[in-house]
């Protein structure tokens, strides 16, 4: 009996070809976003685990300076060749932009102290770095094929930069062994040409044995330290960022799995009549479950093939901005290369099995278990609709329950997004419930027959739009969450930012040089005020501490943004035994204002907390003291850097070039505060490229499952349209009917998407990332942006509840109810 039960059921499909459309959709985007996103946190984690920064492997230690603008001395570096240290070898880094705003990251490598490493990687079939040619004039610039591939660049070509002459020609090798993933290689002599500064961004080592790390770190200046490479700690720096594209992939796969369940349950719902005929010739629940089952698999199969393909698509198109983002922020480097594994097929078919039984166990229980002769009714599932949404809703108001309760856990990523995941289900399976009873509270308003028919039949129509609208509203309040929490971040970071750069221009001299610099500003007439601020390191239970000194000038207490503080804290700071935390850093010692903490040597203990600071992007503890406290001398033996401020009409850029004329600074002892902002905010920009990429697919995905949900069930409803026409409404009433109520769903979707993402914001900035980074911000709202993502799904709502109708008007009325028998 199983194939002729599987020809009857599965026929539905050839009179509704659209349906297989719709199914395949649901399943496919949301198995594509959450492969995307796996591939890509898995080819980071590996990238990770082989070493895959420039040579990690063969080099596994750094030395470098404490200061990340600082750098290692060149006789540092020639002291440990005579010391006999020949694996040791120096690295230098520059990033230049191109006339489009493109950030190139440079790395300068000596060629002949690299020459073992490099004659170990050559191979007969794959081009390689060439000493000889790295030396030769002009300086070939070395990249990878697949970032080669990426920027569209060619063998042989030169490249234009912003502020500095052409580099090139390129050479494009493809050498696993020499994995540069975003990083373009040359010999140091041309960052030399491009930027004469002294010394090494470090100096890596490979292989050291104990009594070699000892003598190194005995030779060490107080200011250089020798540490594993980054890539063997990229763990504890990176989890949260893979975490969160992680959720945001398990996101929309929910969303797909909504839009799935959705066509699944239109399809059983419109074979009802012919399942009621097949139960009646003695078909039993066993066989059609059968056949059922086998059909879920079908169609499991295809979409988890179908969306492994696009998948692939998907992370390779994302890669590159990911390897961007995690070298921008962590100094993170990986492959963009990347191949399909299976466990990534693997994992996507167990959930896409999950998924869908779970999406379809519902439908298929209730078309089983309702008697053959209700099933011959064509209205008999959608009756029961109202009941199954009153169920959901309960259910609703248990995971709001259960969010209450989790909200009372130790704050930490998982309690967050389990706190994000109830709160969204909660919401999700409450709105078709609240749809239904605000449509019926409007029918019974009206006393008119059109609008009563209209606010009904929109609560009717539910049925087969009511999961459609629940993914539609958690895609749009996803994407107003993202927007809240990005748009707070921008605006509280570059805030934040001006705040902390008060100064136009700021220099890190040597300790020699600080007494003659401060004179020499003292006596520029081009100098308004200036400030010193010294920095010391300390090694603590909780990590590596950052103290700084703070003055007494009104304009160097406003570069603090404090957070919580007590009504007199520059007092207490200035004349008592009292600190400035950053928020991290307190989140850390567990202390709020007010309390006291205890300090390494030689600061001591029992420092009271007179206020806290926000302080983004640094992952070290953060503390502020006075020069004039007990550890202010102290504090004075440290790194020392000088804050100017100089006059409305003095030009920066001819002011830095005067004091580096004077003083033979490196670039990266002056900055000038116009180019800090700048960078910082472009690196901003870039990293969240990723998130708002995931959320614009998200809510695409939502809204080409509404569309085509709805496309396909008002076609299904000819005979109802072709009613209306003979009782007298008009083509521009009917296709109102059709677009107006699928945008009154998708408004109502929207005002409870719209708290709802400011709760999401919320959570996700004073859970996850306090949980995350130990930091938090100020909340803001963007109502424009809202405004414009709400409208364009609107505009898209109503295309796809009005075009169904127009081309069924394009026929008489009498053929489309023909038809429709």
């Amino acid at each position: 009996m199983f194939g002729p039960v599987a020809s009857a059921l599965w026929g539905h499909y050839r009179r509704h070809p659209f349906q297989v459309f719709l199914v395949w959709l649901g399943l496919t985007l949301g198995v594509s976003l959450l492969v995307g996103v796996l591939s890509i946190n898995q080819h980071a984690q590996q990238s990770y685990r082989q070493g895959a920064q420039l040579f990690s492997n063969p080099y596994p230690f750094s030395i470098h300076h404490t200061e990340r603008t600082q750098r290692v001395p060149h006789a540092f570096y020639i002291g440990l060749r005579r010391q006999g240290l020949t694996q040791c070898v120096p690295i230098d880094r520059l990033d230049v932009v191109t006339p489009s705003l493109s950030d190139i990251h440079l790395m300068g490598v000596d060629a002949i102290a690299m020459l073992p490493f490099i004659a170990n990687q050559r191979t007969d079939d794959a081009p390689s770095l060439s000493p000889m040619d790295a030396i030769s004039v002009p300086y070939p610039v070395y990249v990878g094929e697949a970032m080669a591939e990426h920027k569209g660049w060619e063998e042989g070509q030169m490249i234009d930069l912003l502020d500095y002459p052409p580099i090139g020609p390129l050479r494009i090798i493809d050498n696993d062994a020499l994995s540069m993933g975003t990083y373009l290689v040359a010999d140091m002599a041309l960052l030399r040409k491009l930027s004469p500064r002294t010394g090494f961004t470090e100096v890596l080592c490979g292989d050291l044995s104990q009594a070699e790390r000892q003598t190194i770190r005995d030779n060490l200046p107080s200011a250089l330290t020798l540490t594993k490479t980054q890539s063997t700690q990229l763990g504890p720096l990176t989890r949260a960022f893979h975490l969160n594209l992680l959720a945001m992939g398990l996101l929309a796969f929910v969303v797909g799995l909504f839009i799935f369940y959705q066509a699944i349950s239109l399809s059983m719902t419109q074979r009802q009549p012919l399942v009621g005929t097949l139960r009646q010739l003695g078909v039993d629940g066993r066989q059609l479950s059968g056949v059922m089952a086998t059909e879920l698999l079908l169609w499991v199969l295809l979409g988890v093939v179908s969306g492994n393909v696009l998948g692939m698509l998907l992370a390779n198109q994302l890669l590159p901005a990911v390897a961007t983002t995690l070298s921008d922020l962590y100094g993170a480097d990986i492959t963009l290369v990347m191949h399909w594994q299976w466990q990534w097929g693997l994992y996507s078919l167990l959930l896409a099995i999950l998924g869908a039984a779970m999406a379809s166990a519902w439908p298929l229980v209730r078309l089983v278990n309702t008697s053959p002769g209700r099933l011959s009714q064509r209205m008999t599932l959608m009756r029961g609709t109202h009941r199954e949404y009153a169920v959901q809703a309960i259910l609703a108001a248990l995971l709001g329950v259960a969010a209450w309760g989790v909200s009372y856990w130790e704050t930490s990523q998982w309690q967050g997004f389990t706190l994000i995941a109830f709160t969204m289900l909660s919401a999700a399976l409450a709105l078709p419930y609240l749809c239904g009873w605000l449509f019926h509270a409007s029918a019974a308003a009206y006393t008119g027959a059109r609008w009563r028919w209209f606010f009904t039949d929109a609560a009717a129509s539910l049925s087969y739009r009511g999961v459609a609208a629940m993914a539609f509203m958690l895609a749009i309040s996803a994407h107003i969450g993202m927007e809240t929490m990005v748009g707070s971040f921008r605006t509280s970071t570059e805030t934040w930012l001006q705040q902390r750069l008060a100064a136009d221009v700021y220099v890190r001299p040597s300790h020699a040089a600080l007494d003659e610099m401060e004179t020499w500003l003292v006596n520029n007439e081009d100098v308004a005020q200036f400030w010193t601020s010294y920095r010391r390191e300390l090694t603590a239970n909780q990590g590596r501490l950052e103290v700084l000194s703070v003055g007494n000038r009104p304009s160097e207490k406003q570069t603090l943004a404090m957070k919580a503080a007590q009504p007199d804290y520059w007092a207490q700071v200035h004349q008592e035994r009292a600190v400035l935390l950053s928020e991290a850093l307190a989140a850390k010692f567990g202390v709020g204002v007010g309390e006291t903490i205890n300090l390494p040597a030689p600061m001591g203990e029992r420092w009271q907390v007179a206020g806290i600071y926000y302080d983004y992007g640094n992952p070290y503890g953060q503390l502020v003291v006075s020069t004039r406290s007990d550890a202010g001398q102290w504090l004075k033996q440290g790194r020392s850097s000088l804050a100017v401020v100089l006059n409305q009409d003095t030009q920066t850029e001819q002011f830095v070039d005067r004091i580096n004329h004077r003083f033979s600074l490196t670039t990266g002892q002056v900055q000038n505060q116009a180019d800090i902002m700048r960078y910082a905010m472009r690196i901003f920009d870039r990293t969240f490229t990723v998130t708002e990429s995931l959320c614009a697919l998200m809510l695409v995905v939502a809204i080409c499952g509404l569309f085509f949900s709805t496309l396909a069930t008002e076609l299904s409803r000819q005979r109802q349209y072709s009613l209306l026409r003979y009782l007298g409404l008009s083509g521009r009433e009917l296709i109102a009917l059709g677009g107006g109520q699928l945008v009154l769903l998708g408004l109502t979707s929207a005002l409870i998407a719209i708290p709802l993402g400011l709760v999401l914001a919320g959570m996700l900035i004073h859970v996850v990332l306090k949980a995350s980074f130990g930091w938090t911000m100020t909340m803001s709202v963007f109502p424009i942006s809202y405004a414009t993502t709400i409208g364009l799904s609107m505009l898209a709502l109503m295309v796809a509840g009005a075009w169904p109708v127009y081309r069924m008007l394009k026929r008489t009325a009498a053929a489309s109810l023909r038809d429709a028998q």
